[in-house]
C-alpha cells in the first residue's frame, strides 16, 4: 500500500491538498482511503463519520475521520477492566463512559490507533491501495510520527519482555505478598500496545512512505520548512513532492498584490534552486515542486480541488535509492588490504556541526540534531563495531565504524 502524509506549516491548506491528492489517486484507478483528524468542509463532498465511508459520487474514494474521544473512552475502559483487582485493592472509585473527557495527546493516539488499523488490514476487504494522511501541522506532525518510536521503546525498557519468563513464580509471589500481582495484566496490556505501535512504525517507516509538503511561499514558510526537512530526515521519511500554495498573479497591475507577487517569486526561485542542488547530490530522489494558483477563495467543491492540479502519488520502485541511509565500506584499507570498516551514511538537510551529538548505547545511536532526536537501533553488522568517528558534510553525517576483535567473526 502506498501512503502519502501530508504537511505544512499552520494555515498552509494542507487539508485542501491532501483531499485534493486522494481525489487525483481515485482519478487514478486506485483504491484510495483518506484519514483525518478533523471534519472536512462540507462543500468538499466528504463524509462526517468516523468511517471508513464511500464518498458520494467516487467509486475508490473512501474517507475515515478519526474519533479522538471515543477512543480515549474505550481504551480507558478497557484499562480500568483490565486493572479492576489493582484499582479495587487501592479503593479506587470505577469511572463511568459518560463522565470521562479526553486528555491532550489522545487525538495523536487515536490518529495512531487509525494508521494501524489500515496497516493491520483491519479494512482488508477494501483492498486499499493508496493511503493519504492529513497529519497537524509541521511540528505537531514531527512530534506524531516520532511517537511510536518513542513509546515502544519506553515500553520495552520499563516492562522487558524476557521479564515474562518468571509468569510461573508470580502465585508464589502473590501468596507471600498478600496481594494479586498486576504483572499478567500489565504485561499483556503492553504487549497489545507494543504490537499496535509496531504496525504503525512500519507503516511509517516502509519504504513507499512519502511525506507531501504544503507551504504558502514566502520568508516564514522558508525557515519552518528548512527546520523541518532535518526532523523529517532523521526520521528516514522523503518528500516526494513540495506544493506551493496560493500563488499570486504574476502580473497584477494592484501595487499591494504585485509587491506580494514578488515575494512569492522570489521564494520560489530558492526553492526551485534548492530543489535542483539537493536533487543533483542524490537526495530527495523524485521530488518536485508543483504551484497551486490562489482560487481567490477557499476550495469549497469538488471542482475546486480539481482545479488545483495536485497530481496523483506514483508507485516508488524499491532500490537503493529509496533507502534513506546506507552503509559503504570505508574508504581507507585495512592489515588485509580490504576495507578498514564501515561509513554510515545519514542525510541530514539543513544540520549543522554545532547541534549535533552522537552517543552510542549498547546496540543503539542516540542521535541529536538541534531540537530533534532520534535513537536508532544499529544493523546487525553495525552492532560489532565500535564508532571510530563521524563527519557532517554537504548535508550527509557519515558514522565511521571499526570492527571490534572481540565481536567480529574471525576467518579460519
Amino acid at each position: 500500500m502506498r501512503t502519502v502524509l501530508v504537511t505544512g506549516p499552520g494555515g498552509a491548506g494542507t487539508t485542501t491538498v491532501a483531499s485534493a491528492t486522494a481525489r487525483a489517486s481515485a482519478r487514478a484507478g486506485r483504491r484510495t482511503l483518506l484519514v483525518s483528524r478533523d471534519p472536512l468542509p462540507g462543500g468538499l463532498g466528504f463524509p462526517d463519520d468516523p468511517g471508513p465511508v464511500a464518498v458520494p459520487g467516487e467509486e475508490l474514494l473512501d474517507h475515515a475521520r478519526t474519533d479522538s474521544a471515543a477512543h480515549f473512552r474505550t481504551e480507558f475502559l478497557a484499562l480500568q477492566e483490565r486493572a479492576s483487582a489493582a484499582f479495587d485493592l487501592l479503593g479506587a472509585g470505577r469511572m463511568d463512559a459518560e463522565e470521562l473527557t479526553e486528555l491532550p495527546g489522545s487525538a495523536e493516539l487515536a490518529l495512531l490507533h487509525t494508521l494501524h488499523r489500515a496497516a493491520a488490514g483491519d479494512w482488508s476487504e477494501a483492498g486499499y491501495d493508496t493511503l493519504v494522511v492529513d497529519l497537524p501541522p509541521l511540528p505537531e506532525a514531527l512530534a506524531l510520527l516520532a511517537l511510536p518510536g518513542r513509546l515502544r521503546r519506553y515500553l520495552r525498557r520499563l516492562l522487558p519482555p524476557e521479564r515474562q519468563a518468571a509468569r510461573a513464580l508470580r502465585p508464589v509471589l502473590a501468596q507471600l505478598a498478600g496481594v494479586p500481582m498486576p504483572a499478567q495484566w500489565l504485561y499483556a496490556a503492553a504487549a497489545r500496545k507494543d504490537a499496535e505501535l509496531a504496525e504503525a512504525e512500519a507503516l511509517i517507516d516502509d519504504r513507499s512512505t512519502t511525506l507531501r509538503l504544503v507551504a504558502e511561499p514566502g520568508p516564514a514558510a522558508e525557515e519552518a520548512l528548512r527546520a523541518a526537512r532535518t526532523g523529517f530526515a532523521l526520521h528516514g521519511l522523503r518528500t516526494d513532492l513540495l506544493v506551493a500554495n496560493r500563488i499570486l498573479p504574476r502580473h497584477s497591475p494592484d501595487p499591494w498584490f504585485a509587491s506580494l507577487a514578488a515575494q512569492q517569486e522570489k521564494t520560489l526561485a530558492r526553492w526551485h534552486e534548492d530543489l535542483g542542488t539537493r536533487t543533483a547530490a542524490g537526495a530527495d530522489p523524485g521530488e518536485a515542486l508543483h504551484e497551486v494558483p490562489h482560487l481567490g477563495r477557499d476550495p469549497r467543491s469538488p471542482g475546486d480541488l480539481d482545479l488545483l492540479g495536485v497530481p496523483a502519488p506514483d508507485d516508488r520502485p524499491a532500490g537503493r535509492a529509496d533507502d534513506p541511509w546506507w552503509t559503504e565500506p570505508s574508504p581507507d584499507s585495512g592489515p588485509d588490504g580490504g576495507p578498514e570498516g564501515f561509513v554510515w551514511c545519514l542525510p541530514l538537510p539543513g544540520a549543522v556541526k554545532s547541534g549535533l551529538r552522537l552517543v552510542r548505547r549498547g546496540d543503539e545511536i542516540l542521535l541529536a540534531v538541534g531540537p530533534y532526536r532520534r535513537s536508532i537501533r544499529l544493523d546487525s553488522a553495525l552492532r560489532r563495531c565500535s564508532v571510530s568517528g563521524a563527519a557532517l558534510r554537504e548535508g550527509v553525517l557519515r558514522v565511521r565504524f571499526t570492527p571490534d576483535a572481540e565481536l567480529w567473526p574471525r576467518t579460519p
